[in-house]
């Protein structure tokens, strides 16, 4: 049984619904691509999706009637992303939406003038994606997911769940993600919970399975694993290799722990996607990108799935289970 506290944002204003109008008088229909990680059967990405075509809708443009959605999903395959972002330009879209910073970099690189609005893009300045978040000039802004208080965020719910822990390791991807935005406040949690920081980089299943047994060859080693197209894609194997070597973890995207993973605390992507579409909106408007700031999270979301403390040997303290937006029982 899942319990869920949702929070519902709405989305709306009077000022789309001319410009749709207008829209349909003179016969055009607005072209917005999107280019996602993630299988196209993935239901938390249909989730998220839902709820930004959903938000257009809100604001009056409707997939069908006066925009059409050009969607392309690539996994974690970087020659499936370069081919697809090609594919996107080539169709001369209004605008283009990106999930992650290896989709937004990859379209950066195919197109300087075609409008792109980013989701879930770790630290954008640091990636290069953007100069400063204010007015990040030229044709790039969005929604990142950047705090860089979250490592601290992230030990700290490891060590309440699991008050033995000793050794934490960070796990990521070097080539996606930027560790380094979250390691201060990592090491300073570490400091204060007298726990050893270790970092982790893993580039394929090998690596992910000898880091995840590493941790747990010895009593008190837990895991915190970060997101990015690589590790999405490569949830299954994180999730099954901590539950067979009995290693706590905490995640950074909340697909992990609905899909088995013990619990997650993360900004809330669906209401991230909610609110890109109101950057759409105003774009198709005739707003410029580099005029309109980057935001960072609005809404953090907790899941916690009780199915897997429970074969971890885990008691959840009330604390953790009342602070949780989601229970998985």
């Amino acid at each position: 049984m899942i319990q869920r506290r949702e929070f519902i944002t709405v989305l709306g204003g009077a000022a789309a619904w001319p410009l749709a109008a207008r829209s349909q008088q003179d016969g055009r229909v607005r072209r917005i691509g999107v280019l996602t990680p993630f299988d196209e059967n993935d239901a938390q990405q249909k989730r998220r999706l839902s709820a930004f075509t959903q938000a257009l809708a809100d604001l009056g443009w409707t997939d069908g009637r006066n925009v059409r959605m050009d969607l392309r999903w690539h996994g974690d395959d970087a020659n499936r992303i370069r081919v697809l972002a090609q594919e996107l330009v080539s169709l001369q879209p209004d605008i283009i939406v990106t999930f992650a910073t290896a989709a937004t970099v990859a379209l950066q690189r195919e197109t300087r003038t075609i409008p792109i609005v980013f989701v879930a893009v770790a630290d954008p300045v640091a990636s290069g994606i953007v100069p400063r978040l204010d007015r990040p000039g030229g044709n790039v802004t969005g929604f990142g997911v950047f705090e860089a208080t979250l490592g601290g965020k992230w030990l700290e719910l490891l060590s309440e769940i699991a008050p033995g822990l000793r050794r934490a390791a960070i796990m990521f991807n070097p080539d996606i993600n930027p560790v380094s935005v979250y390691m201060p406040s990592f090491e300073t949690a570490a400091r204060s919970f007298k726990v050893v920081p270790i970092t982790a980089p893993v580039r394929n299943d090998q690596e992910i399975e000898t880091a995840i047994h590493d941790l747990g060859s010895e009593p008190g080693g837990g895991l915190v694993s970060l997101a990015g197209a690589f590790m999405l894609a490569h949830r299954a194997p994180i999730i099954l290799a901590a539950e067979r070597n009995k290693v706590p973890a905490v995640y950074n995207v909340p697909d992990f722990a609905r899909d088995g993973g013990l619990l997650s605390y993360s900004a809330d992507l669906v209401d991230a996607f909610r609110r890109a579409a109101t950057y759409v909106d105003r774009i198709l408007r005739g707003a410029k990108p580099g005029d309109l700031p980057v935001q960072l999270p609005a809404k953090f979301e907790m899941v916690l799935n009780l199915k897997t403390a429970k074969a971890l040997g885990l008691a959840v303290p009330p604390s953790i289970r009342l602070r949780a937006d989601e229970v998985i029982e």
